[in-house]
């Protein structure tokens, strides 16, 4: 993972409620986090989505948690597409502190495309797809 260039960074603001009694956040809040990572990534990387008609929805998810987050930490979010296929694609996140660049957490993730008035996977669009190449400055589409 250590070739991944992330293009996206979405500061975190820290809410009294993430902290747990231990004084560190809760592990079951870092995947908030990568959700307003992945909406802040989409909304400005694939402009023109119609969010009624097309979602994304996760298939699979997994996290590392390296170092623990403390109510006084500065933290961002950050997000990059890793792999696109016809109807899915990965995607990396991780949450680090933005003072010292201490990697916090580490997870995966694979999404698909959907129509949400059908109620059916569908392959991604095309302008997404060259909206999200262009922007992480590679092709990604998977080799066959």
């Amino acid at each position: 993972m250590e070739d991944i260039k992330f293009h996206h960074t979405l500061p975190i603001q820290l809410r009294f409620n993430d902290v747990d009694k231990f004084g560190h956040v809760n592990n079951t809040v870092y995947f908030s986090f990568y959700d307003l990572g992945k909406t802040e990534y989409f909304s400005s990387v694939c402009k023109g989505v119609n969010w009624e008609k097309d979602g994304i929805v996760v298939v699979h998810i997994e996290a590392n948690f390296l170092s623990q987050i403390f109510g006084s930490d500065n933290v961002a979010v950050q997000t990059a597409v890793t792999e696109i296929g016809t109807k899915s694609f990965h995607l990396v996140q991780r949450v680090i502190d933005i003072k010292t660049e201490e990697v916090k957490c580490i997870c995966t993730s694979v999404m698909v495309f959907y129509d949400l008035e059908k109620h059916e996977s569908k392959p991604l669009d095309e302008l997404w797809i060259n909206a999200i190449c262009q922007y992480e400055g590679r092709d990604l589409r998977k080799k066959k």
